[in-house]
């Protein structure tokens, strides 16, 4: 397997051939967050389910100024056929992308074949506006994917730049802070010792604020 990308890193420069033309990434999206998703195969129910539902939530990721963009190892025919499928028989357009690695060199590049087998898995990078892989989930084949975990992912980490904070686990709807943001470790002495005249918190390591509107 080629050395993938990992958080980070730049993503790899690729030229892709897709549903809607040849593409450069990450140049395609420049200025603009996308995310690549990878599925074991065309005409496949669980990866059906994912396509639509990805396709019902298009116009959330576009507002977070997101792309989305597909990828399996089939041949751009057999997506094309799949897609008018999805239309004819579900009345659901895709409207993103859908690379065709039918020669299997994207998938490759990006660690995309695992060890359960010759198809690629589901695999999600998150990438932001200067090119910089932000976040990657792997699921197994039979695993469908949770996709509004996705936009929370995308939104979380878009908050998390702005606001310079960290996201607590479930945000917006953390068990113990609720929708506030955590405030980064302190540096110093005299940093930590300030922390909670200046913030809410459960200790000086452990503080949080609301997300300023």
């Amino acid at each position: 397997m080629a050395n993938i990308p990992l958080i980070g890193e730049k993503f790899p420069e690729l030229e892709v051939v897709t549903t809607h033309g040849v593409m450069k990434l990450p140049e395609a999206f420049k200025g603009k967050w996308f995310v690549l998703f990878s599925h074991p195969a065309d005409f496949t129910p669980v990866c059906t389910t994912e396509f639509v539902g990805f396709q019902k939530r298009y116009d959330e990721f576009k507002k977070l100024n997101t792309e989305l963009i597909g990828l399996s190892i089939d041949q751009v025919f057999s997506h094309i056929s799949w897609i008018n499928w999805i239309k004819e028989k579900l009345g659901v357009e895709i409207k993103y992308p859908v690379i065709a690695d039918d020669r299997g060199i994207v998938a490759e590049q990006l660690g995309l074949i695992h060890a359960v087998g010759s198809h690629t898995v589901r695999a999600v990078f998150i990438v932001d506006p200067n090119g910089i892989v932000r976040a990657i989930i792997y699921y197994p084949p039979e695993l469908g994917r949770n996709l509004d975990e996705i936009i929370r992912a995308v939104k979380a980490l878009q908050i998390s730049d702005k606001s310079k904070a960290a996201m607590p686990a479930n945000w917006p709807e953390n068990e113990l802070i609720g929708d506030k943001v955590i405030i980064p470790p302190a540096a110093d002495v005299k940093t930590a010792e300030e922390r909670l005249k200046n913030y809410e918190g459960y200790d000086w390591w452990f503080v949080y604020k609301k997300l300023e509107d």
